[in-house]
């Protein structure tokens, strides 16, 4: 999950970021309106953390427009502001949620998660694929009642796969899902990456392997290789 983070103090900023990151998510971020506009418009983010006080284009001018532009990645609010009225001015911009300043890390992250699944038409709690389970609530993920231990980006991995479940995959989308811009890439990264989900999911159960290569193309998750 890619997410765009928007927040004018540098400090909040920061630790917002290392707490996403910490959680799985690819994160670029920005203390400018303009430049958030711009990241917004050139790449497709699963949801956007967007402070309301931005220097150059404050945050409900950008969120007005990105809505005028038909973009419908959910956007989190950040603000300081309390009033009854200021919320709602956010919600009939656009808005999908929003967070008082000061907040608990815990809060933001659990708001973040429930945007970022309505970015796909699954909504159940729970994927699966034969013996292979996904709690999108806990995060975590088993295979035969055995809890794999996967780390964060494994599981941001098998999530994404498992949600276009059936579909082929390319590399450039994991890419752009899984690793923000700060991210020094190899170039066999997202092979690498799909490998060890392999081993962790294939070393829980002696049974047919899931996730399958398309030459050329991409991965897909599916239950026989066709």
């Amino acid at each position: 999950m890619r997410i765009l983070l928007a927040e004018d103090s540098k400090s909040l900023r920061k630790s917002v970021a290392r707490a996403l990151r910490a959680s799985g998510y690819a994160v670029d971020e920005t203390g400018d309106g303009q430049d958030a506009l711009h990241f917004v418009e050139s790449i497709r983010y699963d949801a956007v953390v967007l402070d309301i006080m931005l220097p150059n284009l404050d945050g409900l001018s950008l969120l007005s427009k990105i809505r005028r532009d038909g973009n419908e990645t959910p956007v989190l609010l950040l603000t300081a502001r309390d009033t009854v009225d200021d919320r709602v001015k956010g919600l009939q911009t656009g808005a999908d949620d929003y967070v008082t300043k000061p907040f608990a890390l815990e809060e933001l992250l659990a708001r973040v998660q429930a945007l970022c699944r309505r970015s796909y038409p699954a909504r159940l709690p729970v994927l699966q694929i034969a013996d292979l389970q996904v709690d999108t609530a806990a995060r975590t993920a088993s295979r035969a009642g055995r809890v794999l231990d996967l780390t964060a980006r494994e599981y941001a991995l098998i999530e994404f796969l498992l949600r276009r479940r059936g579909q082929v995959v390319s590399r450039t989308e994991i890419e752009e899902h899984l690793y923000d811009d700060d991210s020094s890439l190899m170039s066999n990264a997202v092979d690498s990456a799909v490998c060890a989900l392999r081993r962790k999911i294939q070393a829980a159960a002696d049974a047919p392997q899931l996730i399958h290569t398309r030459r050329g193309q991409g991965y897909v998750v599916e239950e026989a290789d066709t």
